[in-house]
C-alpha cells in the first residue's frame, strides 16, 4: 500500500513537472508569437475603444493540452482598463474555448474597452495566462498599439435649433384703392362716382402717402372689368372701353396730387370678383353659385348654370353684379417699417405699440437674456404667440439651462417638426443618444438633418455623417470634423474658413494628417490660445509625429 502511494504521487509529480514544463516553454517561446492590431493607433468611436487583433501562432507553439487566457489590456497616466479576456485551448483539452492546432493557427478578435478620460496617451497590451493541468505561468505582456484617437470627442453637440421666424417685414408693400361703377352695358363715368366716398378715401391716402416720411408711392394702376353676363366677346369689349374712360377720370381724381401715370389694364369679365362676393353674401344658395364655379370653366357655361337658377340669378343682379361693372384706382405703397435702431428704443419707451412680429425682431436684437425672456414674456400674455414660448425655450438653451428650456417646450402649442427636432436636443443634451436620434428622424427639418450628423458622429457613423453635414451653412465645425473622420482632408480643409479656436484646431489636424509641419504649427499656436485645447494637444495622437 505504501508502495502504492508512493508511485501515485511520483507519477502526479512527474505530470505535474511535465505540465509546468509545457506552460513554461509557451512561456519562453511567446516571442515568436506575432499581433497585429487594426488600427495601428487605437480609435475611441461611440465611447469606445475598438479595434481588431490578429494573433498568428508558429507550429509547434500550442500545447494540445493548454488553455491559454489572454486579456486586452490599455494603459494610460493614471491606470489601466481591461477588456473581455479571450480564451483558447489546444486540440486535446474538451472545452468551449476557440481551438489552436498544434500545426499553428491565425485568429482574430474584436477588442472592445470602454473609453476612460486619460486613455489619449496610452497603449495597448496583451496579457496571458498559459495553462496545462494545474499549473499556470504568466506570458510576457505583448504590446500591440497606441492611443487613443479622441478626434471625434471634438464634434460640436449642444444640437441645431432655430428660432421661430419672426415674420417682420422691413418693408411691408400696401395697397390704397378706390373704384367707380358702371350702369350696365355703358362705359360712360357719372359724375357722382367722381365724387363718391371711395374715391374721396382714395384721395386722403394719396395725401397721406405724401406727407408720411415712412412710405413711398412705388406705382399706379387703372384697372377695368366687366361683370359676367352677356357674354364673354361683349363684356371684353365693355371692358376696353371702361378701361379708357377710367384712364381719362383718373386725371380728374388725382389732379392736384403728385402721383405718376398708371397702369391701365382691361380685365374682362370678372369672375374672380364675382366669387369673393358671392362667398361674403347671404345669398340662400351661395354654396350652389360657388360648386358651379368650381365644377365649370367655360364662362359660357358657368353664365349658362347660373341663369338657370332663375330665383338665384335674380338676387345676384340686385346685389352682387353691380358691384363688378367698376373700374378700380390703385396706388402701390411700401411702407418702411421700423428699424433696429427703433425697435431697440421702443422696447424701452414704449413696448405695448408693438405688434407680435415685432416683439419677435427685437428679442433678437438685444443680448442681455433677461431682457430677451422679457420680451418674448410680452408677446405671449398680449398676443398668445407659440412662437414665442418657442423661441423662450431656444433662449434658455443658448443659456445652458436646459431644465427651464424643456419647461418652455413644453407649454408650445403647435406640435410640428420644429418642435420634434427641440425634444432631440434636449435627449441630446441629456445624453440620451438613442431617444435624440427618434425625435430627430421623426422631425425630418433641416435642423434635425444636422442634429442626426451629430449623432451619427457620436456612434461612428462617419459616412452617414459627412453626408448629413454636407450643406451645413456658415463655417460648420461638425461638417469639418466629419469630412476629417472620412479622410476627406480637402473638403475638410476648404469648410474650414472660421476663426473659431476648435476650427484651428481641426485644421491643424488636417496638416498634420497631410503631413504638413507648418500647418500643425501655424494652427495650434492660434488655437491653443484657448487652455483645453492646450491641455489637448499636449497628448493628442494626432499630432504625436510633430513632437
Amino acid at each position: 500500500m505504501k508502495n502504492s502511494t508512493k508511485i501515485f504521487f511520483a507519477v502526479l509529480f512527474g505530470l505535474s513537472l511535465v505540465a509546468c514544463s509545457s506552460a513554461n516553454k509557451m512561456a519562453q517561446q511567446a516571442t515568436k508569437v506575432t499581433v497585429e492590431c487594426e488600427p495601428a493607433v487605437l480609435e475611441v468611436v461611440g465611447g469606445v475603444v475598438d479595434a481588431f487583433v490578429t494573433v498568428t501562432y508558429p507550429e509547434n507553439y500550442f500545447n494540445p493540452k493548454a488553455i491559454l487566457e489572454v486579456t486586452p489590456v490599455i494603459v494610460y497616466d493614471g491606470g489601466e482598463k481591461a477588456g473581455t479576456p479571450l480564451m483558447y485551448q489546444g486540440e486535446k483539452v474538451k472545452d468551449n474555448y476557440k481551438v489552436v492546432p498544434a500545426k499553428g493557427g491565425v485568429v482574430s478578435e474584436r477588442i472592445r474597452i470602454p473609453y476612460v478620460e486619460g486613455m489619449e496617451k496610452s497603449y495597448l497590451e496583451l496579457r496571458g495566462v498559459a495553462s496545462v493541468g494545474v499549473k499556470s505561468v504568466n506570458l510576457p505582456s505583448k504590446k500591440v498599439a497606441d492611443g487613443c484617437n479622441t478626434t471625434y470627442m471634438l464634434v460640436k453637440k449642444d444640437g441645431v435649433i432655430s428660432l421661430k421666424a419672426d415674420g417682420y417685414q422691413e418693408v411691408i408693400k400696401e395697397t390704397e384703392e378706390g373704384q367707380i361703377l358702371y350702369t350696365v352695358n355703358s362705359a360712360n363715368v357719372r359724375s357722382s362716382e367722381l365724387k363718391s366716398q371711395s374715391i374721396k378715401d382714395f384721395q386722403a391716402a394719396l395725401e397721406e402717402i405724401k406727407a408720411n416720411e415712412r412710405k413711398t408711392l412705388t406705382g399706379t394702376e387703372v384697372v377695368a372689368y366687366a361683370s359676367p353676363e352677356g357674354g364673354e366677346r361683349r363684356n371684353a369689349k365693355l371692358s376696353d372701353d371702361r378701361s379708357k374712360t377710367a384712364g381719362q377720370a383718373w386725371n380728374k381724381v388725382t389732379k392736384g396730387h403728385d402721383v405718376a401715370d398708371p397702369e391701365v389694364r382691361s380685365i374682362g369679365q370678372d369672375w374672380e370678383g364675382f366669387r369673393d362676393l358671392v362667398q361674403k353674401s347671404n345669398i340662400e344658395d351661395k354654396e350652389l353659385i360657388l360648386r358651379v364655379l368650381s365644377m365649370y370653366s367655360d364662362p359660357a357655361v358657368r353664365e349658362s348654370e347660373i341663369r338657370n337658377m332663375s330665383e338665384v340669378f335674380k338676387e345676384l343682379k340686385g346685389g352682387v353684379l353691380p358691384e363688378l361693372r367698376r373700374a378700380r384706382f390703385i396706388a402701390n405703397v411700401e411702407y418702411k417699417n421700423f428699424t433696429s435702431e427703433e425697435l431697440i428704443t421702443l422696447i424701452d419707451e414704449n413696448i405695448d405699440f408693438l405688434d407680435e412680429s415685432a416683439l419677435l425682431r427685437a428679442a433678437t436684437l438685444v443680448k442681455d437674456t433677461n431682457k430677451k425672456l422679457n420680451i418674448y414674456r410680452q408677446a405671449i400674455d398680449k398676443f398668445d404667440s407659440d412662437r414665442a414660448r418657442f423661441n423662450t425655450g431656444v433662449t434658455y438653451l443658448a443659456a445652458g439651462d436646459v431644465a427651464k428650456a424643456e419647461n418652455a417646450f413644453n407649454k408650445v402649442k403647435t406640435q410640428d417638426g420644429d418642435l420634434q427636432n427641440a425634444k432631440g436636443v434636449i435627449a441630446l443634451r441629456n445624453g440620451d443618444i438613442v431617444e435624440a436620434a427618434r425625435l430627430f428622424n421623426a422631425a425630418g427639418t433641416e435642423d434635425a438633418k444636422l442634429n442626426i450628423g451629430i449623432v451619427n458622429i457620436l456612434t461612428g457613423n462617419y459616412d452617414k455623417a459627412a453626408s448629413e453635414l454636407a450643406d451645413a451653412p456658415g463655417c460648420p465645425r461638425n461638417t469639418v470634423l466629419a469630412y476629417i473622420l472620412t479622410n476627406q482632408l480637402d473638403k475638410a480643409e476648404a469648410k474650414a474658413t472660421c476663426k473659431d479656436p476648435k476650427v484651428y484646431y481641426l485644421k491643424a489636424i488636417i496638416a498634420a494628417r497631410k503631413g504638413n509641419a507648418e500647418g500643425v504649427k501655424e494652427n495650434l499656436a492660434i488655437a491653443c490660445k484657448d487652455p483645453d485645447l492646450n491641455a489637448r494637444a499636449k497628448n493628442d495622437v494626432e499630432f504625436a509625429a510633430f513632437k
